[in-house]
């Protein structure tokens, strides 16, 4: 049932009506996969798509139109190269997509062809005139009249005549635009415009008192819809998603109690509403409230392509394509089967502290895990729940690892290590240079290396620390070997130092990114991680970067039987399978520091406010 279906149903508009007094649990939550064979680049948007027929179509920036047809993608030949926003089934056969430099495009079956916009001045540039200005939305009724709208006010209406400028009486940039059932449109954008369309063919005003950026809206009934956007809040420092309905000539604020991430988009969806937003947001509104999806995403999402059979598909940055149905070439045409809902698989520990947690260490001698961080924070799991243990002054620790005479050496701050006995602590090392020590690695025989700011490289000799000469300035953020005579330390600008048990050298891995751990299994099988989603990968003959598609910075990775685990800034956890990096949802929006994958109580990731997470088996 489609949208425009609502005023025959009494029980759907109910539905809506309770929207806002329901609970907020969802009644249903998807597991969301990527759809493969689209031959985007990683750093490719796409913005919307549409069903017609039996065919998919997405489109997305460089002029980007791919079709899913008799179960393969094809790119199509579009004459422009610039971004195209959104995309629309005529009822009397072909499509309109509109886009960047005011693009409409047409498509009669055969070819697309540029309608209108994309004006090029004498200079060789695109002109900046009126016609020139961009488009971001498009929507049309039965008739076969559509609407785009854009950049200050700009509202084009399609007819017969073919396309012509609409008084807006605004210079707000409009994001949405909807068809009402009973046929009025709905248009709404930057700071609470929001517009409507009567029969008469004027537009009006409507005085919302929520000054939002609206990027979407869906109709509801004749006298109901919901808009979608959101704002940037200096307290939180970031943008903060809204949800407003229209209902009996008046706006309401729904969902207040949830933190919702800037909103993006709005489409049917089952028996409810669909929407998608910054950070990989997936939201499904029904009468049992707002409940967030599981998509497996940690970037943008920008649009929804509502399918036939009621699933849909989202997509977004990075050329994401994702969808809720195990085979969604099935669902173009007939009813879906729907795949049972998978619960998120980190779950929050009770960690009895609210101090941000920078290291994480699993002890094989009694299977315990260990979390160190702010002002001598330390704390133990021994499978039955977390308990702290005595603070070793106020300095922060980073780091952990075991103590030749079976205790527990914790460093940090000041270049100052401390051994735990299992009662007290003591200082057992002092660097005296203000200093702080990153990482710690002990191969459980007695050799210990630890390394820190300003390229700092110590090493454990059985009686004292000795200073180390690696060549480096810049930080070390963190060690990782097979054995005392194979080291690898990661830091700024892509460095990476090797040691051979008798000196440290380069080890290029062709990035310049800052990179903050490293982790292996073997010399031929070493992952690492760092700035803006880095990730590598050295199989004993050379590195490779792979796309792991997260924006979000990785702060630790690790692995043991259940694989290899990375995480990072933004509660980003990613999980590699093998093959492909796929992102878990972890229910946190702070950074992830430390992460432990070789314990017997599962994964354990540590960070912010005293955040630890579990992902068991």
């Amino acid at each position: 049932m489609t949208l425009t279906e609502a005023p025959e149903n009494p029980g759907r508009r109910r539905f809506f009506r309770n929207l806002v007094r329901s609970a907020a649990k969802p009644s249903d939550e998807i597991s969301w996969t990527p759809v493969d064979g689209l031959s985007a680049g990683s750093g490719d948007v796409f913005w919307s798509g549409l069903q017609a027929g039996d065919d998919l179509f997405v489109v997305g920036d460089e002029g980007a139109v791919f079709r899913f047809r008799d179960g393969a993608w094809q790119r199509m030949d579009v004459p422009v190269r610039t971004p195209i926003h959104a995309i629309w089934k005529r009822p009397q056969g072909g499509l309109i997509a509109v886009g960047w430099m005011g693009a409409i495009l047409s498509f009669d079956g055969q070819a697309w062809a540029l309608e209108r916009g994309c004006v090029v001045g004498a200079d060789g540039k695109y002109a900046a005139n009126a016609e020139n200005m961009p488009l971001f939305a498009l929507a049309g009724d039965e008739t076969g009249t559509a609407w785009a709208v854009g950049d200050h006010g700009t509202i084009l209406r399609l007819d017969d005549d073919g396309w012509v400028a609409e008084a807006s009486g605004t210079d707000s940039h409009l994001r949405a635009v909807t068809v009402l059932p009973d046929g009025n449109i709905i248009v709404a954008g930057a700071n609470g415009a929001v517009l409507r369309r009567e029969n008469d063919g004027r537009w009006y005003g409507l005085d919302c008192p929520v000054a939002s950026n609206f990027q979407a809206v869906a109709a509801l009934s004749e006298t109901e819809f919901m808009l979608a956007g959101g704002r940037y809040f200096v307290d939180e420092n970031g943008f903060r998603g809204e949800l407003i309905r229209w209902r009996d000539g008046a706006f309401e604020k729904v969902h207040r109690d949830k933190a919702f991430s800037r909103f993006r988009a709005l489409a049917p969806y089952r028996d409810g509403l669909l929407s998608v937003g910054d950070r990989g947001q997936i939201w499904y509104l029904t009468a049992s409230g707002a409940g967030r999806l599981n998509c497996g995403a940690r970037h943008d999402l920008l649009g929804i392509v509502a399918l036939a059979s009621g699933e849909a598909i989202a997509v977004g940055d990075f050329g994401t394509v994702l969808t809720a149905t195990p085979d969604f070439h099935r669902n173009l045409a007939s009813p879906a089967r729907l795949q049972a809902a998978d619960l998120p698989v980190w779950q929050a520990m009770v960690s009895g502290t609210d101090r941000q947690l920078w290291g994480l260490w699993h002890d094989r001698r009694d299977d315990a895990a260990y979390a160190c961080g702010e002002e001598g924070t330390l704390v133990r799991f021994d499978g039955d729940g977390w308990e702290a243990l005595p603070p070793a002054g106020d300095i922060g620790f980073h780091c952990l690892c075991d103590a030749p005479d079976g205790g527990l050496f914790a460093a940090g701050q000041l270049g100052e290590i401390h051994h735990f006995d299992g009662s007290v602590w003591r200082k057992h090392f002092d660097l005296h240079v203000d200093v702080t020590i990153l990482s710690l690695w002990s191969d459980g025989n007695g050799s210990i290396f630890a390394a820190g700011d300003e390229g700092l490289l110590l090493a454990w000799d059985g009686e004292t620390w000795q200073r180390m000469t690696g060549g480096a300035k810049s930080a070390l953020y963190n060690l990782w070997g097979t054995d005392s005579n194979h080291l690898l330390a990661v830091g700024d600008f892509g460095l990476i130092l090797r040691w051979n048990g008798e000196r440290w050298d380069e080890f290029h891995a062709g990035t310049e990114n800052f990179l903050f751990d490293v982790w292996g299994d073997r010399l031929d099988n070493i992952f690492i991680v760092g700035l803006s989603g880095t990730i590598g990968h050295f199989d004993g003959r050379r590195w490779t970067l792979t796309p792991a598609r997260a924006r979000s910075d990785l702060l630790a990775i690790s692995g043991g039987e259940d694989g290899v685990v990375a995480v990072g800034a933004a509660g980003t956890a990613l999980r590699y399978d093998g093959k492909d990096w796929i992102a878990d949802l972890t229910g946190f929006e702070g950074g992830l520091r430390a992460v432990c994958a070789a314990t017997s109580h599962g994964t354990i990731a540590a960070g912010d406010q005293g955040t630890i997470l579990r992902r068991m088996r």
